[in-house]
């Protein structure tokens, strides 16, 4: 599988939510793939493989082997670096992949009026569609059958509850987001209790979510936007998790925090300085700013979502 930038349309909504409404909405269950660009391949490789512990294979990977290396987070999820031309890119979040139905999800894109691309073949075994939101972001929907049929048997059991992106305009990244594909607010925030900063956009049809990291300047440097382009890893208690990163070698000095959402979290940072969140799966005080409207995510991989709390 090669990946085919021609291919790839910058969104452009042109119709009403109204002519659409005969074209059923696909399932989309959750994040199954983000890729990170990395300026030193061998240095990347150290912190995902040895400081987190993931799993590095050369079969059921997005790309094939050579081109990325992929770390499997679970039978249905993976996290890929690849080595970027040049200087780092300020957004070092490539793309988000999430898991549908490729080709059921290509047609209702186009009776939404969203230009993509043709549903392609994988390297193995996978059918995916390329797209681009509304600010540029590269986004896929990949058909999971692929993915899991090339993992049985593979051990991981950690989740990859979210990702975030700076977004300049979260009116256009709403019309997308929420009243193109579904999505909803699971809860929103920011370092006062009058701001949102941040907004957690949660897959319809499971717990994922994406994370708008919004009131971004322009000009800020590269450290805060690492800070903002980030993935997180659910898990269930964030002492162990810190004290198992400690012994595969990381010396840090961040230490844990319940973060503004009542959850708690701990934040370490790739070689390029790209933030890999950690944070449980479910809160222990209230949140600050609004209420959770959707359920938590838990160890298991994406499915449809359980019933809320």
């Amino acid at each position: 599988m090669r990946f085919v930038r021609q291919l790839v349309f910058f969104c452009t909504i042109v119709l009403p939510l109204s002519t659409f409404a005969p074209f059923r909405r696909p399932e989309i269950s959750g994040v199954a793939l983000v890729r990170l660009r990395v300026s030193n391949i061998e240095a990347s490789r150290h912190f995902y493989h040895d400081t987190l512990g993931l799993y590095p294979l050369t079969q059921g990977c997005f790309n094939p082997p050579g081109a990325a290396t992929c770390y499997h987070i679970n039978s249905a999820q993976q996290i890929e670096i690849f080595l970027s031309p040049g200087t780092i890119e300020p957004n070092a979040l490539e793309t988000i992949g999430f898991l549908a139905d490729a080709a059921a999800m290509r047609s209702y894109l186009l009776g939404a009026g969203v230009k993509c691309s043709q549903v392609m073949d994988g390297n193995s075994g996978f059918k995916f569609l390329e797209t681009s939101d509304p600010e540029g972001h590269r986004v896929l929907f990949i058909s999971s059958r692929g993915i899991v049929a090339s993992l049985l048997g593979y051990p991981g059991d950690s989740h990859l509850i979210h990702a975030g992106f700076v977004v300049h305009d979260r009116a256009a990244e709403d019309r997308f987001y929420k009243d193109i594909l579904g999505f909803h607010v699971y809860w929103h925030g920011g370092m006062k209790d009058d701001e949102t900063n941040w907004v957690d956009m949660q897959v319809p049809d499971g717990t994922d979510w994406l994370e708008y990291m919004l009131n971004v300047p322009a000009t800020t440097d590269h450290h805060t936007l690492g800070v903002m382009n980030h993935i997180a890893l659910g898990v269930p208690d964030i002492h162990a998790a810190e004290k198992q990163l400690r012994a595969n070698g990381w010396t840090g000095t961040e230490q844990p925090k319940i973060g503004r959402d009542g959850k708690w979290q701990l934040n370490i940072y790739d070689p390029d300085l790209t933030r890999v969140e950690f944070m449980e799966f479910t809160p222990v005080q209230k949140p600050c700013c609004s209420e959770f409207t959707g359920p938590h995510p838990g160890p298991q991989p994406p499915s449809k979502a359980p019933a809320k709390p």
